[in-house]
């Protein structure tokens, strides 16, 4: 029987690609105006964007325990093998509310195969991993084979972004609402990337040009073998950014393979409209 890839609207990816290649998919939890939404599901990243720019305060949830159970029960009645990627732990409890449900799930059904990896990845970082194991699974690769291969692209999955506005950060705590109005006066833009799992600020430069010459001059120097890789750009309702730096990183480094996807509401939430991140692998794995 073949492998079912599940991951969470942490992933960022579109629900046509997921349906394409029938990965399982479990939405993190939106809220808003008195009101609960499924991310991708029951609201769209513009609605929640839109939202933010109208001064609503949005939060978030992990996914759905009760459906996370029913969706690992289906599959454990199934005697399907399943391997479930996980957005970072540093980021959301749901790796950690999965491998208690999964535990759950082993006592009634002990000869269920499910992996769970906490990718330690973000946004369309963890969606790049899920488009590689259905890719892999799909090619037949064997359960134990698979699941090593993609905790290796979890672990050399970069992470390099920037926000357009700091209010958001500061909402969320990340950085401080000082630092938040000192920087909207000087027009400053974070960088920011991954590590283990954490948002951890890189640079503070002036002006949205400068930041998409530096994301790309990182890029070079983290990245291997980048013109075999798939390059992912996700953006918070700023499609033209996203363009644009696919352009500055096809004139520098001759890459052609790019996915392009919308931050949802999950992520968007915290990091707000005009975010701009950039993934690559900092060391090409051949499969």
């Amino acid at each position: 029987m073949s492998i079912q890839i599940i991951t969470d609207s942490g992933s960022d990816l579109p629900h046509s690609y997921l349906q394409k290649h029938n990965i399982a998919f479990l939405p993190l939890l939106v809220h808003f105006n008195g009101e609960e939404y499924e991310d991708f599901i029951t609201i769209e990243p513009k609605q929640v964007y839109d939202a933010m720019r109208n001064g609503q305060i949005v939060k978030t949830a992990q996914a759905n325990p009760l459906k996370m159970k029913e969706l690992f029960t289906k599959y454990a009645k199934e005697n399907r093998p399943c391997l479930y990627i996980a957005f970072s732990s540093q980021l959301s409890g749901t790796y950690q509310t999965a491998m208690a449900i999964r535990s759950e799930v082993l006592e009634e059904y002990p000869e269920f195969q499910l992996t769970i990896i906490d990718s330690k990845c973000a946004s369309l970082g963890q969606g790049l991993v899920v488009m590689k194991a259905a890719e892999l699974a799909e090619r037949g690769m064997p359960y134990n084979l698979l699941c090593e291969t993609i905790a290796s692209y979890c672990r050399h999955m970069e992470h390099i972004f920037t926000v357009d506005n700091l209010e958001f950060l500061a909402r969320g705590g990340r950085i401080s609402k000082t630092a938040a109005m000192v920087g909207g006066l000087l027009n400053i833009k974070p960088l920011l990337h991954v590590e283990d799992g954490k948002l951890i600020p890189l640079e503070k430069l002036r002006g949205r040009k400068k930041v998409l010459k530096r994301m790309v001059e990182i890029m070079g120097e983290r990245g291997d073998d980048l013109q075999k890789q798939v390059i992912g750009i996700s953006h918070g309702d700023d499609e033209e950014a996203a363009l644009e730096l696919k352009q500055l990183i096809e004139k520098t480094y001759g890459c052609t393979r790019f996915f392009i996807t919308e931050i949802g509401g999950a992520i968007g939430a915290h990091a707000g409209p005009g975010t701009l991140a950039l993934f690559f692998l900092n060391k090409y794995i051949e499969v």
